[in-house]
């Protein structure tokens, strides 16, 4: 745990007390870190630069997409990106993953059209991965192309640009199977499209058609389970899709059950009173995996970074209670420019993982209480359990894992910000 001070000899000793208050409850904190450190999570490379990749396709951003603000120090290159996920990563504890769009290809100044991208152009990517020993996930970029302009890709009445974003996908899915076998680690290849109407359509079932025809025509190719995880991803509307989206939460359910596919379930993707939390249990009854991208949306789906919320919480806490740790794929999905984008990395991944360690020191005398019809009990020890010592826990989890513990993360970012990010 490295150099013994001050200060880590008193996270060790409330670490002590707090464990020995669970025992009581009947945790077991050591177990519960031994399975927090198995648990990944996979940080979204977009944070970084603002979902600007570093291809030059010559249009905005688009597909219902917006990122406020102009803090200074935006990644441009590969390397800078890189370089900031690194000092992201050292002040995260625990092994976890990073998740890329295909926007992020490196061509070598090369113009490469989104159907003709291959896995040498990610092979940057995959090195780096594997000197961080990071597994890697992936995404199709169905957006900021002038192909998409008009808010319709895969359910496009156009039969040459559904073609074109067809060859899109299913090279995809080759780059994800590429990153897995040379990584050793399944690639979740998430597809998202941003398909809808502003105001209300006259005709919403010919473009469900054509999305299922489109599909099914990208995941006709076979790949080995073993190195890729097709996911597809549902939305409730967005901007420029508020009345209609074509891949609507319906359409994807049905789409993953009946064509064994992943289910992706984000965060802001459903109405603000929705939790994703209780639609956990209820899609694993038909799927034996599924993909989160966990966000926050504040009235909208403005995929805020990821607070210590209820919310959150919840999640955390279904993935847990019901053994889900190696079905559920969790990753972030955030793009926050008004404030340092490193710090916006680490609070939402540490607040992940936080949660996952406190939905691991349950007691389980809460359960007990529900399995014996004592409902008074079972509402008074979660209550109760809100109190118990986590925070000792989490800051001795951090001082084992040699990352800052407490606010001592920030001072490295505020000094990589002034050595790094002042300068480009």
């Amino acid at each position: 745990m490295g150099v013994v001070t001050k200060k880590s000899k008193a996270v060790e000793r409330a670490y002590v007390l707090a464990k020995e208050r669970y025992a009581g409850m009947g945790v077991d904190v050591g177990e519960a870190l031994k399975q927090l450190v198995r648990i990944p999570v996979s940080l979204h490379c977009w944070q970084g630069d603002d979902v600007r990749g570093f291809e030059d396709s010559g249009t905005e951003l688009g597909g219902g997409l917006a990122v406020t603000g102009n803090y200074p120090g935006r990644a441009r290159t590969p390397g800078e990106l890189r370089t900031d996920l690194e000092k992201a990563l050292s002040l995260i504890p625990g092994r976890h993953r990073l998740n890329l769009h295909a926007c992020y290809a490196e061509t070598g100044g090369k113009k490469v059209d989104r159907n003709e991208l291959n896995p040498g152009h990610f092979q940057g990517w995959i090195e780096w991965a594997r000197q961080q020993d990071l597994g890697l996930d992936f995404n199709p970029t169905f957006f900021a192309h002038p192909k998409a302009a008009d808010g319709y890709t895969l359910s496009h009445r156009d039969p040459a640009i559904r073609k074109f974003w067809v060859e899109h996908g299913i090279l995809c899915r080759q780059i994800g199977a590429a990153m897995g076998k040379a990584l050793g680690t399944p690639c979740v290849t998430n597809l998202w499209i941003p398909d809808g109407s502003k105001d209300t359509p006259a005709d919403r079932r010919a473009p469900r058609e054509r999305l299922v025809e489109s599909l099914d025509a990208i995941f006709k190719p076979p790949l080995s389970h073993r190195w890729n995880r097709d996911a597809v991803e549902p939305k409730l509307f967005g901007i420029g899709s508020e009345s209609y989206v074509v891949g609507s939460h319906e359409f994807y359910l049905g789409y993953a059950i009946t064509r064994k596919k992943l289910l992706c379930l984000d965060a802001g993707h459903f109405h603000p009173t929705e939790s994703i939390a209780d639609k956990l249990s209820a899609v694993m009854q038909y799927l034996p995996e599924i993909l989160l991208h966990v966000s926050r949306g504040v009235r909208w789906d403005s995929d805020h970074v990821v607070t210590f919320s209820d919310d959150l919480q919840a999640i955390a806490r279904e993935i847990i209670a019901n053994g889900y740790a190696e079905q559920v794929h969790i990753g972030l999905d955030y793009f926050d420019a008004s404030i340092n984008r490193i710090a916006a990395w680490t609070v939402g991944t540490r607040n992940m993982i936080r949660a996952l360690l406190l939905a691991l020191l349950e007691p389980p005398a809460i359960r007990a209480a529900e399995a014996g019809d004592d409902l008074t009990s079972r509402l008074a020890l979660q209550e109760e359990a809100r109190g118990l010592p986590w925070g000792a826990v989490w800051d001795y989890y951090c001082l084992s894992q040699n990352v800052p513990v407490g606010q001592a993360w920030l001072g490295e970012v505020r000094r990589h910000e002034q050595d790094v990010l002042a300068l480009r």
